[in-house]
């Protein structure tokens, strides 16, 4: 797959387009599960101690950060990229498709190290910027909170930013544009999992029993109203059981039945609120039955907040450089997760979003994330890596 012409890219970027695809292509073929990325980093930290930047490694397990000082500078920048893939089975029939069985790059994060990488060798290269950059390359972003691990054992202390930018592809938006949202931008989610106990008995004899089954049910009827009923109704909030396990035989009613929910929002308020309701909730219904419940709330990715003023530093940037046409229509934001977010926490910043393409088909750029047909497109390469490019000499002058 060739760059297009009409995609914007930087002439030197552009130059390193064989050099991205075989990159893209060799983590693409060879996929790591999160804190796995043993391959993924060593390939990584290679390149970049070649280009003559600081390596670190080991923060998140796997994580690997780069540092390049140029010129007297006092601003720091970050820039993330994460490197993870998923436990999906692929069923596209390219050349580099998975070699490991089970797994897969079904999210992008193979596109999203190319890029940030060929930025980085760039930048190394051409030196046209005053101060530090930090190029993060960070495992476990799918659904193990690897930047939460990074900043837990010192990032911030090691690597001081004053913002930090990550990006991620698209599908549905034509290739190669850039989308920008300040404020919320995606979802909280946690996990929370519920154990209702009851007690077991002959399925002919129900008066003898206390069912768990139907207390369950009865939770997860119950649990519909708190959207509909607590939250208010200009506000986000999604309450999703997706997992109901009780019993193994028709006559036997079981001792215990567990419920798995993900719940999300788009204010802190409103995920606090809704810890309280699903808690309340849970205990009353399943008492109702004489039943007991235990509460598992796994609190996990808090919402991802977009700064303001970062924000439209970075969407200026995209102005500036590919004009109105290249920038996505006001985009809403999205009920998915990510654990950029906790980098948002502590440092000022945004997270944007590349267009991936809008075709429907096995391996087209249109393909949704998280599904076994998806790939990420090639011809955003040369895009994204000159944003990149683009943003860091704007930010460190």
């Amino acid at each position: 797959m060739n760059a297009r012409a009409d995609l914007p890219a930087l002439d030197a970027i552009r130059a390193l387009q064989p050099e991205m695809l075989a990159t893209r292509h060799q983590i693409h073929a060879n996929p790591e599960l999160g804190f796995e990325e043993f391959n993924t980093s060593d390939l990584v930290a290679e390149r970049l101690t070649r280009w003559g930047y600081a390596v670190h490694r080991g923060l998140g397990g796997t994580g690997v950060v780069g540092t390049l000082v140029v010129g007297d500078g006092a601003k720091r920048l970050g820039i993330r990229a994460d490197m993870d893939a998923l436990p999906i089975q692929e069923i596209a029939q390219h050349a580099w498709a998975s070699q490991v069985l089970g797994k897969m790059h079904a999210c992008g994060h193979d596109g999203h190290t190319t890029m940030l990488l060929a930025a980085a060798r760039h930048l190394a290269a051409s030196r046209n910027f005053n101060g530090t950059l930090n190029v993060v390359f960070q495992p476990a972003e799918e659904g193990f909170g690897g930047a939460r691990h990074m900043i837990e054992q010192g990032f911030f202390d090691k690597f001081p930013c004053d913002a930090m930018f990550a990006l991620h592809n698209m599908p549905g938006h034509p290739e190669g544009t850039l989308g920008f949202l300040a404020g919320p931008a995606m979802a909280s989610s946690d996990t929370v999992v519920l154990t209702v106990h009851g007690k077991g008995g002959h399925g002919a004899m129900p008066q003898l029993a206390v069912d768990p089954v139907v207390a369950a049910s009865a939770i997860v009827m119950a649990l519909q109203t708190i959207v509909s009923r607590n939250v208010p109704p200009l506000d986000m909030a999604i309450i999703t059981v997706g997992a109901f396990h009780a019993g193994s035989a028709a006559n036997v009613i079981p001792q215990q039945a567990e419920l798995k929910l993900t719940v999300r929002a788009l204010r802190p308020q409103v995920r606090e609120q809704l810890k309280q309701r699903i808690t309340e909730v849970a205990i009353a219904q399943a008492a109702v039955f004489g039943a007991t419940v235990d509460i598992d709330y796994q609190w996990r990715y808090p919402v991802l907040v977009n700064d303001a003023e970062s924000t439209t530093f970075a969407r200026q940037v995209a102005l500036d450089w590919v004009g109105e046409a290249g920038i996505m229509p006001p985009l809403q934001p999205l009920t998915g997760s990510e654990d950029f977010s906790f980098f948002l926490e502590k440092c000022k910043g945004s997270y944007l979003l590349l267009g991936n393409g809008v075709g429907q088909g096995v391996g087209e750029g249109g393909c949704m994330v998280h599904n076994p047909g998806y790939d990420f497109n090639d011809r955003c390469l040369g895009t994204g890596a000159s944003y990149w490019v683009r943003l860091a000499e704007a930010f460190l002058v």
